[in-house]
């Protein structure tokens, strides 16, 4: 008796201006081929005239390319929340800051002032 196969289903997303997305070039992808997935920024979205399926046009963030008409399918949301979790996590109760890493202690050298001087230079 054969199992059945399962495919994970993403949900439905809906990217906005200014969104961090990671997103794959389909044919370099399954052609294989490196170089296939990207960090990039929402510029804008639009309907496609033929199929009528929402695309997004996306700025390519290592080298500033702009590429269009990207597919949802291929595209993932990255959470603030990921990028942030470094400082949202940074053990404020401990004496050595060396445990933290360098976004943690330059936020808190931001938001303390006058007291940042307290803070070890990690540079």
């Amino acid at each position: 008796m054969t199992q059945p196969q399962t495919q994970a289903v993403q949900p439905k997303v809906t990217y906005t201006k200014g969104d961090f997305v990671v997103f794959r070039d389909v044919e370099r992808f399954w052609l294989g081929k490196p170089g296939h997935t990207f960090v990039g920024r929402v510029e804008r979205s639009w309907q496609h005239a033929d199929t009528g399926k929402v695309l997004y046009d996306v700025t390519e963030l290592s080298n500033l390319r702009y590429v269009g008409g990207v597919n949802p399918d291929y595209m993932r949301l990255l959470p603030p929340a990921d990028a942030m979790a470094d400082i949202d996590v940074a053990p404020l109760s401990e004496p050595d800051t060396g445990a933290m890493s360098p976004a943690a202690v330059a936020w808190l050298r931001q938001h303390l002032g006058q007291d940042s001087s307290k803070l070890p230079d990690w540079r």
